[in-house]
């Protein structure tokens, strides 16, 4: 539960871009160069079916400037829709299995840009939890496995947080909000500040955008090509193509393992993230799904 946003800013440097076809919305020629203009709103948009109150100028404004940011943070927005091919699927079948509205998914881009990435506060993986937060939601976190990094786990942890936010404030745009700032603080904020509706609320900058950047993901990666991102089919990452194998007991050497089922440490660790050292003493013998490539994924 890490703000990742501006440190995302970094992680690739800026490409130039251009889209193919005619001018979309957010752009606009001159002397026949690209601009960059303010793109524009959606009419309506909701947050895990609560709708956004867009005839609120200060709403209309909060959405405008995540918007703007992410329409022209171009390289890594290439890179996000790369991604978000690949993992989407899963994402959002647990998501719908667990009982929590899909539009959560974009949280998971806000918080990691759907990458296995680690901040500066401690938070690790794909949903960002800090090592104690992991653990209290059954995540197994060491030296030798850190299941922040297994989208299948972190994903459920995440939804079971979400779920007993939203038992507790009654909103799922508030549980929302307190995934960035904590549960107590939302209902201490709630107190003093007599509202129940987080665009009402005032909140540290951080959480005051939070769920808007998830909100203008689903708006420009709903409509990509209409805020100027075009990305051929064959560009996507594919979805990873595996064999789960359970493992329950201590493992010497991972790539003696990867070799015994005819792959690579490098494959074994991109397909499990998870895995944080070349072997598993696993002393109290947990139980762990290991998802090995496809034969002739190379």
């Amino acid at each position: 539960m890490s703000f990742l946003y501006f440190k995302l800013l970094f992680l690739i440097p800026a490409l130039s871009f251009c889209t193919g076809g005619g001018v979309k919305s957010g752009q606009m020629v001159q002397n026949g160069e690209q601009a960059a203009v303010i793109p524009e709103l959606p009419s309506k948009i909701s947050f895990a079916g609560e709708e956004t109150p867009l005839k609120y100028f200060d709403v209309r404004e909060s959405l405008q400037r995540e918007m703007t940011v992410i329409t022209y943070w171009h390289s890594s927005m290439l890179l996000i829709f790369q991604n978000n091919n690949r993992y989407k699927g899963e994402v959002m079948k647990i998501l719908k299995e667990e009982g929590v509205p899909e539009d959560f998914y974009y949280l998971c881009i806000a918080e990691s840009g759907l990458q296995p990435v680690s901040s500066y506060a401690g938070a690790c993986g794909y949903w960002q939890f800090l090592a104690a937060t992991a653990k209290e939601y059954g995540l197994v976190v060491n030296d030798e496995v850190d299941e922040r990094y297994n989208i299948e786990k972190s994903t459920r942890a995440a939804a079971a947080y979400f779920k007993k936010a939203y038992a507790e404030l009654g909103s799922w745009t508030l549980a929302a909000a307190s995934y960035n700032i904590g549960l107590a603080n939302v209902k201490y904020r709630k107190k003093i500040q007599f509202q129940n509706n987080y665009y009402d609320m005032q909140f540290p900058e951080e959480t005051g955008r939070y769920v808007f950047r998830a909100l203008a993901f689903k708006t420009i990666m709903n409509d990509p090509e209409k805020y100027g991102f075009k990305l051929d089919k064959e560009q996507l990452y594919p979805e990873f193509e595996y064999k789960e194998v359970t493992v329950n007991t201590p493992i010497e050497n991972w790539s003696a393992f990867a070799a015994k089922h005819r792959t690579n440490f490098k494959l074994l660790k991109m397909y499990n993230q998870w895995i944080r050292a070349n072997n598993l003493i696993n002393k109290n013998r947990n139980t762990f799904i290991v998802r090995i490539p496809k034969e002739g994924t190379r």
